[in-house]
């Protein structure tokens, strides 16, 4: 398949009330993910890749135990982690849907509890990558931590929740202060509806 940079689910301003500036998703969306969308496109061409699903070319090209990996992986995951990125965001930060909410007590023992783990799992990250929250092999909500562009899918895991935490991802709004940055994503910008949709 070709890689396209797919619309925000909202406008550019549309997440300004919770932290996440017009200019950042100017930055983020329009240049940063356009450019993994552009050299996606241009390493996948004439490659047994073209015309694979974006998850089967991010599972096929991922080099387990390597530190560096290839640049069709690099590519095609960061465009796969960040059409996730934008669609587990929303504007209004609603309330967590019951089900979700009682899966993350049962996980993590309380709401608080998960947006602590998860925070800390962003922030002792280090280096540019995700944290995320996923269901794992056995059915189970974990918390988890991946380097630069590697995701859950690499490891046979769903993504329910992701947060990038390159600094492009945050360094407009938030400068250095990564936690800061997950606090107000947790608080602010994730759209729950969403992540309970993925159970």
């Amino acid at each position: 398949m070709t890689f396209h940079l797919p619309d925000l689910p909202y406008g550019l301003d549309a997440l300004a009330d919770g932290g996440m500036s017009r200019e950042t998703l100017e930055f983020h969306h329009g240049l940063h993910h356009k450019a993994y969308v552009d050299n996606g496109n241009k390493l996948i061409a004439g490659t047994e890749w073209e015309g694979k699903q974006l998850e089967d070319i991010v599972t096929g090209t991922y080099q387990e135990g390597s530190v560096a990996q290839n640049g069709i992986f690099n590519n095609a995951s960061q465009h796969w982690n960040h059409c996730q990125f934008w669609e587990m965001m929303g504007p209004g930060s609603g309330a967590m849907p019951s089900e979700l909410e009682k899966r993350i007590i049962d996980a993590f023992g309380s709401v608080d509890d998960f947006k602590s783990q998860f925070a800390a799992a962003g922030v002792g990250q280090f280096g540019s990558g995700w944290c995320w929250l996923v269901v794992d092999q056995m059915g189970e909500l974990k918390i988890t931590k991946t380097e630069n562009g590697v995701n859950p899918l690499c490891f046979g895991m769903t993504a329910l929740l992701g947060c990038d935490v390159w600094e492009h991802s945050y360094y407009i709004d938030f400068r250095n202060r990564r936690p800061a940055y997950l606090e107000n994503f947790l608080d602010n910008l994730v759209n729950w509806e969403a992540v309970a949709a993925r159970l």
